[in-house]
């Protein structure tokens, strides 16, 4: 088990005005919410070492988990060897960072705010880890990802549905996804045949990869702080995976779970799923316009319509 350092882990600390400084946005226990502005992005302005004011847009899924036992959590459910390369999606001002750092040999972040990007490094180099970490600053889902053994991220509630189509789905094999996602979306991509929640988008992950609930945690532990509870997953590829065309099988789901209003096929297994598919091909009927390119990977974002109910 890795122990933290008291550093990482501040006192409680409750904040009263819009105006935060870099400390305060560093990892800590909070009570409560901050209070709303009046702007519909609903901005949260925060002071760096030099006086620059930084925003924090909520539109942008800009939520920085302050809550130094809910970080220190994820890193233990991730079970990272000191020999792993993880891959970190949104680092923001670098709370789970720190941690992942001293977890892992090499941490590879991406990040599209140059803002952040800054506070990360200094943040980095102040405790000595600038070695062992890589930044790329460019949009996640544009970005082809290097070799990494693991994901372990707050991902953006914006991008949830396409980021977790470009791991599953995509050609970079990796042994699990710790993943921070907005509850709901979590709770869609946990439903299991029969449930109300059963959709396209854990038929489609679930053809590839497992999916396992690990913990809930509060909208209070983030700064700004959003409308919604956030869920902790582990997605796991699956060592086998049925052997079918990725376009027939999404165009397939996408007549189930979008075709058919009053009739999805909610508590049909991917077993099922696939032997129907097979009968239906057999027949001669497929689903998959043979006139349009073939998805060949998750890099290309076209993928994420396909993880939508």
């Amino acid at each position: 088990m890795h122990r933290f350092p008291k550093s990482l882990s501040n006192t409680r600390f409750v904040p009263t005005q819009l105006t935060l400084s870099l400390r305060q946005l560093n990892a800590r226990s909070s009570s409560r919410c901050h209070p709303k502005s009046d702007n519909d992005d609903n901005i949260h302005r925060r002071e760096d070492n030099e006086g620059a004011p930084l925003h924090l847009y909520k539109s942008k899924g800009q939520h920085i988990l302050t809550n130094p036992r809910v970080l220190d959590s994820i890193v233990r459910k991730s079970h990272i060897k000191p020999i792993d390369t993880v891959l970190e999606i949104g680092p923001g001002t670098g709370n789970l960072t720190l941690r992942l750092l001293q977890a892992a040999r090499k941490v590879v972040a991406v990040e599209i705010d140059k803002r952040m990007v800054e506070i990360l490094h200094k943040r980095v180099a102040e405790k000595g880890f600038e070695d062992q970490l890589t930044v790329i600053c460019k949009d996640a889902l544009r970005t082809v990802f290097p070799q990494f053994d693991l994901v372990v991220a707050n991902i953006p509630y914006g991008i949830s549905s396409p980021l977790v189509a470009k791991l599953v789905y995509g050609d970079k094999p990796f042994r699990s996804a710790t993943l921070l996602l907005q509850k709901e979306f979590a709770r869609r991509l946990l439903a299991n045949p029969g449930d109300s929640e059963f959709n396209r988008l854990a038929v489609n992950v679930k053809l590839v990869a497992d999916v396992e609930f690990v913990m809930d945690v509060s909208k209070r532990d983030f700064v700004p702080c959003p409308k919604v509870d956030s869920s902790v997953v582990i997605i796991r590829p699956k060592a086998e995976i049925p052997d079918v065309n990725l376009d027939e099988w999404l165009a397939f789901t996408r007549t189930c779970f979008c075709g058919f209003e009053a009739k999805r096929p909610s508590k049909l297994c991917n077993k099922e799923l696939l032997h129907l598919l097979a009968l239906f091909n057999q027949a001669g009927i497929y689903f998959h316009d043979q006139s349009k390119p073939r998805i060949r990977d998750a890099d290309n974002i076209e993928l994420a319509p396909a993880f939508s109910s």
